[in-house]
């Protein structure tokens, strides 16, 4: 069964950093394209960034600079460090594999995890 876990959301304050974990299993591999989305209450899911099998990253404006995409091949790991956090950035936070269609679309992953929420206080 193919599966995405997040893990490490909770509660911050605006300027500190959360560093969020997302497991995958299955036949997720090495070699998938992986990405961070994220949903706001009322809002649709926006998405952050994505990273290579190779480790090459592209980020959304919104979070450039301040949210860094790794990975860990050997262990089927992918990982969100989050500095400099606003309110804004409260909001549910999921990974995603990529399958087919649009790298910054939804519609571009085709197996999703629960979400973890992050909430930043003012």
């Amino acid at each position: 069964q193919v599966q995405v876990v997040e893990s490490g959301g909770g509660l911050v304050q605006a300027g500190g950093s959360l560093r969020l974990s997302c497991a995958a299993s299955g036949s997720i591999s090495s070699l998938n394209i992986m990405g961070w989305y994220r949903q706001a209450p009322g809002k649709e899911r926006e998405w952050i960034g994505s990273i290579s099998p190779g480790g090459g990253t592209n980020y959304a404006d919104a979070v450039k600079g301040r949210f860094t995409i790794s990975r860990d091949n050997a262990k089927l790991m992918v990982y969100l460090q989050m500095n400099s956090l606003k309110p804004e950035d409260t909001a549910v936070y999921y990974c995603g594999k990529r399958g087919t269609g649009p790298l910054t679309s939804e519609k571009g992953y085709d197996v999703w995890g629960q979400g973890t929420q992050i909430t930043v206080s003012s």
